[in-house]
């Protein structure tokens, strides 16, 4: 648990080096993040959401072009260049702002006070790190017909929820990890071989559990590791595609705006 104003925060907001995001160029706009959704840029309302958490303090944004923000947010945040890739941008913010660090993307347009508050309160005191996700039953009830990339494990299926707790130094040790992974993202049998056969074997196998999974990540990065289920489907919904952006401005018309938690 952090005091209120304490816990710095990273909205990861950069386009990868010589990659143009399909949304953008269909919408005219030179990177995703300031992509209009009902009216207001994305990330706006990842701002608007952050700076209504009591307990949230700095905020700043991982971003190459810090000129296209102008003008469009209704708070202040802090400009960090971006490294090479999420996790390098993640490590580089842990270096500058320090541990906890809260991390999130500029594309959760739907972002909500109340699942950030969740999903702090839930990560708690216990562990290194830990990632948000959405349970597949809780993701049906809440935005039902969506289709989610789902992680399926024995104990259940789950997407994730652009939400992380980086919460001591140890942390870093998951960036590094995670940087390894990244860099194998297109060779999956390298990706598994980093992971270790026998979580190949259990998750083909149908007996690899949420609790197993974090186990293994904890011994590779030398912390400890929680998955943290959000009690709203929607939390897992971002904008990476047409239909993604349909279903948010539904969403967000059929929503009470965010308010300051009191």
């Amino acid at each position: 648990m952090t005091p209120d104003g304490t816990l710095n925060v990273l909205i990861l907001a950069g386009t990868r080096a010589g990659a143009h995001d399909p949304m953008a160029l269909a919408a005219g706009v030179s990177h995703k993040a300031i992509l209009p959704v009902a009216g207001r840029p994305m990330i706006a309302r990842v701002v608007d959401a952050l700076s209504a958490v009591p307990r949230i303090g700095r905020i700043a944004v991982s971003i190459e072009a810090p000129d296209i923000l102008t003008g469009l947010l209704d708070h202040p945040v802090t400009i960090l260049p971006p490294a090479s890739g999420p996790s390098g941008s993640v490590l580089k913010a842990i270096e500058t702002l320090g541990t906890p660090l809260l991390v999130t993307t500029a594309d959760h347009a739907l972002l909500r006070p109340e699942w950030i508050e969740a999903f702090l309160s839930a990560a708690g005191d216990t562990c290194d790190v830990a990632a948000g996700i959405a349970m597949e039953q809780d993701i049906r009830r809440d935005v039902p017909g969506t289709k989610r990339t789902m992680i399926r494990l024995a104990d259940g299926a789950f997407s994730g929820c652009n939400l992380f707790l980086f919460r001591t130094p140890a942390a870093i040790g998951v960036v590094r990890l995670w940087q390894r992974l990244e860099q194998e993202r297109k060779r999956p049998v390298r990706m598994a071989r980093l992971l270790g056969p026998g979580i190949l074997l259990r998750y083909l196998m149908g007996r690899l559990t949420r609790q197993a999974l974090c186990a293994r990540i904890g011994r590779l990065a030398g912390a400890s590791a929680r998955l943290v289920p959000l009690p709203d489907g929607r939390a897992a919904v971002d904008v990476d595609k047409p239909a993604d952006l349909a279903l948010v401005q539904s969403l967000l018309a059929a929503a009470p705006a965010c308010r300051p938690i009191t």
